[in-house]
């Protein structure tokens, strides 16, 4: 009898154990469907990180959906067979956002979406009602500093991206600034860093063909060291300064590039040329418009720049540049302090301080040859260990399993 009840006992605690693995087994392995919202889907930042994020989850086969009120790079989608819901989500009629949170209440049910994963304002305010309305969890990036407005009065608009349950910032730029200017429990906040697509900006893939069409494109010197400037062009992007910059080096030995798209900033445009021109730099710039192969004319420079006066988000360039294997010199704000190793994969200087870039300029050209080797194999490793596509979709994806795995 006391044989019987003791194999009874045992028995009853493996059946225990078994339905209790059971179900932390289930809990385990409930899959995420995802919905990524943002305003559109043309080519930038936020619209990239959308479409790798989607990439990603489509190779794990996890469901998952895009709403945004269309763009060149619905194509991609189609590509990667990720259904996308068209709304007028860039809007912020208050009329039509209301009814985008009645659409998008009704594609999150239908579909049995239980992340709703907003990137802007707008469309975040719509997606919000909606995970709310069915119950959804709401998820945001906050990837950029929004203006604030007179008085602050703006933080009431900005701050739906902070409702989410988790809050992914994409630098720690961002996250001071979150903290600063919102009520926000650093707790929620999940540091995420922007990417760099290695399998495109990797030296070992570029043919000599691509390179030699950027040196006739660009009318490349062959006998100096290349200094590349390349992004919007824009003042806050720092222009005018590498101008001033360059008048003030000691190393008078370089060809330098300026190129990005000028967005019909012609007032600007003739500022900087008459600038150089006031410094007698005609012949060691050029100026040219947007770029179409811009890791092919990164491997034809020595040096890569970020001038940007005021503080970048993430700072893309940065990192591409070292992707790359070139000398990267940045200003000493904002993303850039998150990607640069000062000294050892690339080189900060003073923001909006001339002399200051102008000294780290001197400095790069001035290197010795094992000098530039190490920092180029430093600052590729540094982007593959930390700013890879991989890394940050998987980061995300993991946010994803533990918000949907949350009791």
């Amino acid at each position: 009898m006391a044989k019987n009840i003791v194999f009874y006992a045992v028995g009853l605690t493996f059946l225990q154990n078994n339905i209790q693995g059971d179900k932390m087994n289930k809990t385990k392995n409930k899959e995420p469907v995802v919905l990524q919202v943002l305003p559109e889907l043309e080519m930038g930042g936020v619209e990239i990180g959308t479409i790798e994020i989607a990439s990603a989850l489509q190779e794990k086969g996890i469901k998952n959906f895009v709403a945004s009120q269309g763009g060149r790079l619905t194509h991609d989608l189609k590509r990667l067979k990720v259904p996308h819901l068209t709304l007028p989500l860039k809007s912020k009629n208050i009329f039509t956002m209301l009814k985008n949170a009645k659409a998008l209440e009704k594609f999150i049910k239908e579909n049995g979406i239980n992340i709703v994963h907003a990137r802007s304002r707008a469309p975040a305010w719509s997606a919000y009602w909606a995970a709310k309305k069915t119950g959804a969890t709401f998820l945001t990036t906050f990837h950029g500093t929004y203006g604030l407005g007179p008085w602050g009065i703006k933080k009431l608009y900005n701050r739906v991206m902070t409702y989410g349950r988790k809050v992914i910032v994409i630098s720690n730029h961002i996250k001071n600034h979150v903290l600063k200017n919102y009520k926000t429990n650093e707790d929620k906040l999940v540091l995420i860093h922007r990417c760099v697509n290695i399998e495109k900006y990797n030296p070992d893939i570029i043919t000599p063909e691509r390179m030699i069409e950027q040196v006739q494109k660009y009318n490349i010197p062959d006998d100096k060291p290349v200094i590349l400037l390349v992004g919007r062009i824009t003042r806050w992007k720092g222009q005018h300064l590498l101008i001033k910059a360059l008048a003030k080096m000691k190393n008078k030995n370089y060809y330098c590039i300026i190129a990005g798209d000028d967005q019909g900033r012609v007032n600007y445009v003739n500022e900087i040329k008459n600038l150089a021109k006031k410094y007698k730099l005609e012949n060691h710039i050029g100026f040219y418009g947007k770029v179409i192969d811009t890791p092919a004319l990164m491997m034809v420079s020595n040096i890569i720049l970020s001038t940007s006066i005021e503080p970048e988000a993430f700072g893309r360039i940065s990192v591409e540049g070292q992707a790359m294997g070139k000398i990267v010199i940045a200003s000493n704000i904002g993303g850039s302090l998150d990607t640069i190793v000062d000294g050892k994969t690339g080189r900060l200087f003073e923001s909006n301080n001339a002399q200051s870039l102008a000294d780290a300029l001197d400095w790069a050209l001035e290197l010795p040859q094992k000098e530039k080797d190490k920092i180029s194999k430093a600052a590729i490793k540094n982007v593959k260990d930390n700013f890879t596509k991989q890394i940050m979709c998987d980061k995300t994806i993991d946010v994803y399993y533990s918000l949907v795995n949350d009791k």
